[in-house]
């Protein structure tokens, strides 16, 4: 009995366990900025690239198809959705930028699926030619355009367009400003109380509609994947494709289709990034969000809404070392306290090695924050990856892959 209890709290609690640390730690004036509606509004428009990042690698492998070149997909994404913008507008630019990533996806499908590249070599290979694909695009495009080069695009041209809810954020009505209630109770520094206030007040606040239209595909991929047809057929050809096909699935085509709308996704991503950030395109803007969005995917155990949580820590370390590097400092505490969970986690695994690594960590975090009060530029640029690291290393052992993921498939086979 005992033993369950202690299960139960590791695994449903372990996860809320820093958050509330954050909270506590946000208390001290230094490092306040932990848990502003600034910080958190900064942290979603971070997130949503990688969050649809890892939607697409969602899309991907549950059809069987490792998919590690989302960042090319990206890369193809920002370049087409900054030629998009520019050339038709901001909107047009987005869904120039989805078509830009989905044909690389559609490459990627080729080689995997109907010529059998091992699914590593061409993720890679597609990572490696998006770059070069988009330098060299971008100088023939913009060759004689003012203020655009090899490694830049002009400026893209017409907006998205951005909301703020009357009343709950203090949004306009016929250009008054209303009432801002979640504001209103920020400000008045009640502890949870008023770190709640500042989350909401960050998602309701100055928010683009292209944010929504990103946040709005997190459910529908769920309704997708786990409550149409099409979505089964897709998740039973990672599964067991041999079955499926007995039964009348077109298990290429469900592949194609999976890779190709991780494609999308990817470059929606890189769309994102330009049309709903810089405004421009500029090489290596994705600085590895790819990545970063397979990390998410991973962490959410290839659930949609696990995906949106983990792609939310990234874009909270990310936004923290871009608003406020002091506040970073406080985070070393975060991760100590952490470390030690996993410590516990995995002593009841019976996982000895693994318990006196995190307690060497653990140790080595809070000797750190005890004996400092700012930390180097370079850990904090660098906040974000180790916060990726430290995820997936408490994450791992309770990822489900698809069974048949990254497995071969010749049509007819019976095994």
């Amino acid at each position: 009995m005992i033993k369950n209890i202690y299960s139960f709290i590791l695994k449903r609690y372990v996860v809320i366990t820093p958050l509330l640390l954050v909270l506590i730690v946000a208390q001290r004036e230094e490092y306040s900025q932990l848990t502003t509606s600034g910080t958190f509004g900064s942290a979603i428009r971070l997130a949503i690239p990688i969050m649809l990042a890892g939607l697409g690698g969602l899309f991907s492998e549950k059809t069987g198809v490792v998919n590690i070149g989302l960042e090319g997909m990206m890369i193809m994404g920002t370049w087409f959705g900054a030629w998009g913008g520019f050339t038709y507008g901001a909107w047009q630019g987005v869904f120039i930028g989805m078509l830009g990533g989905a044909l690389f996806g559609f490459i990627h499908a080729i080689a995997t699926v109907s010529f059998q590249v091992d699914h590593i070599v061409s993720g890679v290979a597609i990572n490696i030619l998006a770059a070069g694909v988009a330098r060299f695009l971008n100088v023939i495009s913009f060759e004689d355009i003012a203020y655009a080069s090899s490694t830049a695009s002009p400026r893209i041209t017409g907006e998205i367009g951005k909301m703020t809810v009357p009343f709950l954020a203090g949004g306009p009505i016929n250009d008054e400003e209303t009432f801002n209630l979640f504001g209103n109770i920020e400000n008045l520094d009640i502890f949870l109380i008023s770190d709640f206030a500042g989350f909401i007040l960050g998602f309701l606040s100055n928010i683009s509609y292209l944010t929504i239209f990103a946040l709005a595909i997190v459910p529908f991929s769920l309704f997708i994947l786990w409550h149409t047809p099409i979505g089964l057929q897709m998740r039973s050809v990672g599964e067991y494709p041999t079955g499926s096909e007995s039964l009348g699935v077109n298990v290429y085509l469900m592949k194609y289709i999976g890779v190709t709308i991780s494609g999308a996704l990817s470059g929606l991503a890189g769309a994102y990034l330009v049309i709903g950030g810089t405004g421009i395109y500029l090489e290596g803007q994705t600085g590895g969000r790819g990545f970063i969005g397979l990390a998410s995917m991973l962490f959410g155990n290839y659930k949609p809404f696990g995906i949106l949580m983990g792609s939310g820590l990234f874009g909270f370390a990310d936004a923290l070392q871009l608003r406020s590097p002091q506040a970073v400092h406080g985070l070393l505490i975060v991760i100590s306290i952490f470390l030690f969970v996993l410590v516990l986690k995995t002593l009841f695994e019976k996982k000895y090695t693994q318990s006196l690594i995190s307690l060497l960590f653990s140790g080595a975090f809070l000797i750190w924050f005890l004996n400092s009060t700012t930390i180097p530029n370079q850990f904090v640029y660098f906040t974000p990856h180790i916060t990726t690291l430290i995820v997936l290393s408490f994450a791992n052992q309770r990822i489900k892959l698809p069974e048949k993921i990254g497995v071969p498939y010749k049509k007819g086979e019976l095994t």
